[in-house]
């Protein structure tokens, strides 16, 4: 029997689908349980595996399918896949395959003289590297095309319809009132005692309490697992297999506790995506600040919540060690959520979190549109650094070289965090409208906050744009004032001022 177009079209689909599983897996044993010895072989393995996703991505055949079938196109499922596979197409082949071979190989080199000048605190070894990337990553940017500014067209990678101008409008109006808040909460009298949490902690009663968690978020054990890594992630090799990974420290609990959870909110949004969906681009999520907005929902308007811990602190202390039981709530509560600039962005407390990102955001918005020359980004880094958190880099190591994402060539990512905390905030206070929140939080009973996540989130996976799903789920557009509100009642209330 002859195949319809449209059969043709999923079953193509579906092959690229079956690739980036594979590739998927293998990143995740490289990351996690594989050999040494086997990683150059691995990681051969995986550019094979991507070729022929590039291939599928860009050959005539998807091109023809995409249109015969997009002016005729009625279901909605099978739009929003033939408008994604449409734009990859486009994007994907407005970069000369040489140029893209170039770049890839940079990226390469790059990381690695990053990881040597990190450990040197020599940002001079790093810099030819990152202006090359620096002017690749522009020259992509014209080659896709913009409208106003040339850093949109980089922030689409990873927010498609979130602009530079929207970007604007929103994150000083947060960046003034973060560190006005900041200030307020130095000044404050009260303080909290953050030595009543360090101390030794074995690690696997970290992890029978990170499982523990795990299921009462409602994350399904016989769809994912809990493994241990250096860097966590989640990772979705499809809607029944999606797998977390943590970091145990075993002097401070909270890195794995508070990280797996994280990790955890990416996991459900994998989890319950519509099974429709299954076998496309489509059965994932729409960007990174959805999927980040997902994670610190759990993690912070969840798990540091008082509520969390009026239900569990008995569950934690059953598996914590003898000291903890001796610990009020109340001064546990405050030391889980102490505020105190700090110098690297994965360490900060849920308040100043967003002023890393704003550092960032500016300079590399400015880097792309010529407005400055990366000789001078660490000055340039620890006058912001200075201005919004009160603190310098004493080195480098500490300072423009701790994260890896530039060395990557990932430019336009860095937004998606703040992003992510904003769209959080927002789906937060619509949530607490439909359902009683604090109550199924302080009764350790999460199914209902599951299901709506599920229903109003999680199902559509990347068939609605990010600023859409916002606007469906809150009645608003971007509105970074959930968030100020959030964090200032918080902490006005937890250091009294």
């Amino acid at each position: 029997m002859n195949q319809s177009t449209e059969q043709k079209f999923w079953a193509l689909l579906k092959q690229q689908s079956a690739y980036e599983e594979a590739i998927g897996l293998m990143a995740w044993d490289m990351r996690t349980k594989a050999p040494k010895k086997g990683i150059d072989n691995r990681s051969e393995v995986i550019g094979i595996l991507a070729e022929k996703v590039h291939h599928i991505q860009t050959s005539e055949e998807i091109s023809k399918y995409i249109e015969e079938l997009k002016p005729k196109a009625d279901d909605s499922k099978l739009r929003s896949a033939l408008e994604d596979a449409e734009e990859t197409f486009n994007r994907t082949n407005k970069i000369p395959a040489q140029l893209y071979k170039e770049f890839v190989t940079l990226q390469s080199s790059s990381e690695s003289k990053w990881a040597e000048a990190k450990e040197n605190g020599n940002f001079k070894k790093f810099q030819p590297y990152l202006e090359e990337l620096v002017r690749y990553n522009q020259r992509f940017a014209e080659l896709w095309g913009y409208k106003n500014h040339i850093y949109d067209a980089l922030l689409h990678n990873y927010e498609p319809g979130v602009t530079v101008k929207q970007l604007d409008q929103v994150f000083p109006k947060v960046r003034d009132a973060l560190t006005k808040l900041l200030n307020n909460v130095q000044l404050a009298d009260a303080a909290p005692d953050p030595s009543l949490l360090q101390g030794h902690f074995p690690k696997q009663r970290q992890e029978q309490f990170s499982k523990e968690i795990l299921k009462k978020m409602c994350y399904d054990f016989d769809a994912g697992r809990l493994d241990e890594t250096i860097h966590p992630f989640a990772i979705g090799l499809n809607r029944n297999d999606v797998r977390v990974t943590t970091k145990y420290d075993e002097k401070d609990f909270r890195t794995a506790v508070f990280g797996t959870i994280h990790e955890g909110g990416h996991a459900l949004y994998e989890q319950n995506i519509d099974p429709e969906l299954s076998f496309t681009p489509l059965a994932t999520g729409t960007s990174m600040g959805i999927h980040e907005s997902q994670s610190l929902f759990w993690e912070n308007f969840i798990a540091r919540s008082r509520e969390f811990w009026e239900n569990h602190y008995p569950l934690f202390q059953s598996f914590a060690p003898e000291r903890f039981k001796q610990i009020a709530l109340d001064d546990f509560f405050f030391a889980v959520n102490e505020v105190k600039p700090s110098l690297i962005r994965i360490e900060a407390d849920e308040l100043t979190y967003c002023l890393h990102i704003m550092v960032r955001y500016e300079l590399e918005k400015a880097l792309i549109s010529g407005e400055i020359k990366v000789k001078h980004l660490p000055e340039l880094w620890n006058e912001k650094m200075k201005a919004y958190l009160g603190i310098v880099p004493h080195n480098d190591s500490v300072g423009v070289l701790q994260d890896i994402h530039w060395a990557g060539g990932d430019f336009g990512y860095f937004p998606s965090y703040a992003l992510g905390y904003m769209y959080a905030a927002q789906f937060d206070a619509a949530m607490r409208k439909d359902i009683d929140v604090a109550g199924a939080v302080r009764s350790g009973d999460f199914q209902l906050i599951k299901e709506w996540l599920t229903k109003h989130i999680h199902q559509f996976g990347k068939t609605k744009k990010p600023l859409m799903i916002v606007k469906d789920v809150t009645g608003d557009g971007l509105n970074p004032d959930y968030l100020i509100s959030y964090l200032t009642n918080k902490y006005k209330g937890i250091y009294q001022f």
